[in-house]
């Protein structure tokens, strides 16, 4: 089985370039899943129903979140959709779900959506102990299981990564939408990544508009967000599973 996780889509224009290039990609390398982050679609902020539907037409068999869940008011009317999952440690009582199981080639699919706490700026539970819930909660209910762990700190990532190791198949980083370069398989088998980074204009500063971005840290004025409108790229990180045991066997960067 191969899952392919696809970095944060960055406004329209990063999900026009997944419109145009994923459902080629996705027959061509023979993609079973596809797990798409897509809380800064909208605008940079954001998701509505309109992109939320474009995502699962194009292959996305989950769409997780983030900071900016809450990012669009449309969002209050699909938020309980089963392919649709927000950080699983929200506080107890926010609408949505923080997990799914889904089923792919005989397989139950469980994706799991955390926030990171350092330098956020959310108000979530601890993630490290609601993983615990979560991982008590799956037992015998999912045969491969994927965390896609939105986080600011490298340090909190590489953290949860050897936390969970061999009690899920995939943990992939999102939010800091810059690749990293450090794809492995860990000790006791889980896949890890830091970033898979972004679907977003690549000439940007993480999907902002250069020249505006300049000026914040130029003046530390609070200019105007804006969206950069370059030509995008498309950032991911395909997982090769055996059939049989669900173990990895390979970890392939993306950058188209």
């Amino acid at each position: 089985m191969k899952i392919l996780a696809v970095g944060d889509i960055v406004g329209e224009n990063g999900l026009k370039k997944a419109v145009q290039v994923l459902p080629n990609f996705k027959k061509e390398n023979n993609i079973d899943f596809i797990v798409m982050n897509g809380e800064n679609a909208a605008g940079g902020m954001g998701i509505t129903e309109k992109l939320y539907k474009t995502m699962l037409s194009i292959g996305a068999d989950v769409v997780t979140m983030g900071n900016h869940t809450w990012g669009k008011k449309d969002i209050f009317n699909f938020i309980d959709d089963p392919q649709l999952v927000r950080p699983a440690n929200y506080p107890k009582g926010v609408v949505g779900k923080g997990y799914t199981i889904r089923e792919c080639k005989g397989k139950k699919v469980a994706v799991i959506n955390l926030i990171g706490r350092t330098d956020m700026n959310v108000l979530s539970e601890n993630p490290f102990i609601k993983i615990n819930e979560i991982l008590e909660e799956l037992k015998n209910k999912a045969d491969i299981i994927i965390v896609d762990f939105h986080a600011e700190a490298t340090a909190e990532k590489i953290a949860m990564g050897y936390y969970i190791d061999g009690k899920v198949n995939i943990v992939f980083g999102t939010h800091t939408h810059v690749q990293t370069a450090d794809e492995q398989i860990l000790e006791k088998g889980t896949a890890y990544i830091t970033d898979v980074g972004m679907t977003g204009p690549k000439k940007s500063v993480i999907g902002m508009d250069v020249k505006a971005s300049i000026k914040r840290f130029e003046t530390t004025l609070p200019e105007k967000y804006k969206l950069a409108e370059s030509d995008c790229v498309l950032n991911g990180c395909i997982f090769e599973l055996d059939d049989n045991t669900c173990r990895i066997m390979k970890i392939e960067r993306v950058n188209m």
